[in-house]
């Protein structure tokens, strides 16, 4: 029987990531992945391949809607190859996943596929093609989770589909219903839209990503509106059934008035769950809460000491970034360091077009909590930048303590939001005032600026380019 100082079950994010500092740290590593491929739901039917299929359909809404104004003239109708589309994401998926083979082998760590069931605290059993048990000191469980349902919907992967499905479709849907206004529901909705797809989103709360600050929310229902999609939020779906190709979708809206509308497809994306599947966590003393997370303290310790849990199968937000400092943080912890993570400067994005990114505290969260603040907003439609790039749409908002100019949350809609938030993630990290971000040069011309003009704006209203 092989032994490990520690052995990490889940290959996702936060257990490859988890393996490797592991592993750079001196301790002997086994990484155990049911699937065949690593890289867990991020890399193989997560952020990854989603992302690729937004770039591509990108392209293609650039070529018939705005290259012409750039004076970039195709001659014939510019086509969709939605074949050649899903090829090529899985080309980014086999080249991603591909890396992290290379990545385990360059820190020898031993890889075992199956699923990882565990005998004891110590004993794990892997079961693949032939059953393997090995042995390790310390654990990480970094199973990660699965799309949710609602209780009366029968999945069938044909018609009726999660984010898994939506990803390798066959021709592109005539009308897609999308259950659920979140991350998920919007980026693959913007993706089929892009390529003709009609597209209505139903939304239990009053408002599309629910989670992030309503201006976000507000900004972004727009642009989608504008790109013609039918957003019905305050909707609560009743049933969803298929007849034939078809699928028929029943709600009530706010009025308590149903609603029906029919597609031939239907995307359910309505959260995710933690995943246990097979793990006999019960017979390693390690707990599970109501809601089948599995229990960890302030170190992601578990309720068997020797046992860890980070990602999507413990508390927090779903976030593979935030899975990855978490896999660190175990790494280290066990290593004898003091590591720490501040879950409040964990970014959350979106990636619509344009981008949708959040860090820190929303002005709800502000206004609960009693807390005296100040906002400086600015519109990306003010940017040089944005002008040349006609990316027009959305704003930067910095929210700061009123007494101490502190930044509390700086929440962003626009173009490249998604990398222009880590800015602000290090202006937090560094407990830095908007007088400090409105003070730094920012490159001209570039979106970042919007970030320098948000803080001028909100230390004595003082943007200068509005």
């Amino acid at each position: 029987m092989n032994s490990y100082d520690v052995a990490v079950i889940g290959s996702g994010p936060g257990g490859y990531v988890a393996a490797i500092r592991c592993a750079q740290l001196g301790m002997k590593t086994a990484l155990i992945e049911k699937y065949a491929t690593l890289g867990g739901t991020c890399l193989n039917v997560g952020c990854i391949p989603s992302k690729a299929l937004l770039d591509s359909s990108h392209h293609y809404e650039d070529a018939v809607k705005h290259f012409e104004e750039h004076g970039i003239e195709i001659p014939g109708d510019v086509k969709v190859n939605l074949e050649k589309m899903i090829a090529r994401k899985q080309a980014v998926v086999d080249q991603t996943t591909g890396g992290i083979d290379f990545l385990m082998k360059k820190n020898n760590i031993d890889v075992y596929n199956g699923i990882g069931s565990f005998k004891d605290a110590t004993h794990i059993t892997v079961s693949g093609e032939k059953a393997t048990e090995i042995e390790a000191k310390n654990t990480i469980i970094a199973t990660g989770s699965k799309p949710s349902s609602l209780p009366f919907i029968k999945i069938d992967k044909e018609r009726i589909i999660t984010s898994t499905e939506a990803l390798k479709l066959k021709e592109i849907p005539r009308h897609l219903i999308v259950i659920g206004g979140g991350v998920i529901g919007l980026e693959l909705g913007q993706v089929y839209k892009r390529l003709g797809a009609e597209v209505t989103v139903v939304e239990y709360m009053d408002r599309i990503i629910p989670t992030m600050d309503s201006g976000l929310s507000k900004e972004l229902n727009k642009v989608l509106k504008k790109a013609k999609f039918t957003i019905n939020t305050s909707h609560k779906v009743k049933s969803v059934e298929r007849k034939g190709d078809e699928v028929i979708v029943k709600a009530d809206n706010k009025k308590g008035e149903e609603i029906e509308l029919i597609g031939d497809y239907c995307l359910v994306s309505v959260g995710r769950r933690p995943y246990t599947d097979g793990l006999n966590a019960e017979a390693a003393g390690v707990k599970l809460n109501d809601r089948g997370q599995i229990e960890v303290n302030d170190h992601l310790q578990t309720s068997a000491s020797n046992i860890y849990a980070i990602g999507d199968v413990v508390k927090g937000a779903m976030l593979a970034h935030k899975a990855e400092e978490e896999g660190v943080f175990v790494a280290e912890t066990l290593a004898g360091q003091k590591p720490h993570i501040d879950y409040n400067l964990i970014p959350g994005v979106v990636y619509t077009w344009p981008e949708v990114a959040s860090v820190g505290k929303t002005e709800e969260q502000l206004k609960e909590a009693g807390v005296d603040f100040k906002i400086g907003s600015f519109p990306m439609r003010a940017l040089g930048r944005s002008r040349a790039s006609m990316d027009l749409d959305g704003f930067v908002k910095i929210l700061a303590d009123k007494k101490t100019d502190e930044i509390l949350g700086v929440h962003m809609i626009g173009a490249r939001a998604a990398d222009m938030i880590a800015e602000a993630v290090v202006a937090m990290e560094y407990r830095a005032s908007a007088e400090d971000v409105s003070r730094m040069s920012h490159a001209h011309p570039t979106f970042t600026e919007a970030i320098k003009e948000a803080a001028l704006a909100a230390t004595d209203n003082r943007a200068l380019h509005i």
